[in-house]
């Protein structure tokens, strides 16, 4: 799939884990870390709205777009 998530990078640049993103939103780690790892086939924007309120970010900051 061309759209690739970098929530990875993110976290590292803000010294946070993926398990405390998902407390923070509300999330399961099982979720979050499909999202992660490029398997999840959608996002809900109440989901994308939380996590980039916690990173502090935009949306453009978290996916990308790489056509292959």
């Amino acid at each position: 799939m061309p759209v690739t998530v970098k929530l990875d990078e993110l976290l590292q640049q803000r010294g946070m884990t993926l398990t405390e993103l998902a407390d923070r939103v509300g999330l399961t780690l099982a979720n979050l870390s499909i999202l992660k790892t490029g398997k999840a086939k959608a996002i809900r924007f109440s989901t994308l709205d939380a996590i980039c309120r916690e990173l502090e970010c935009q949306p453009g900051d978290l996916l990308g777009y790489k056509d292959s």
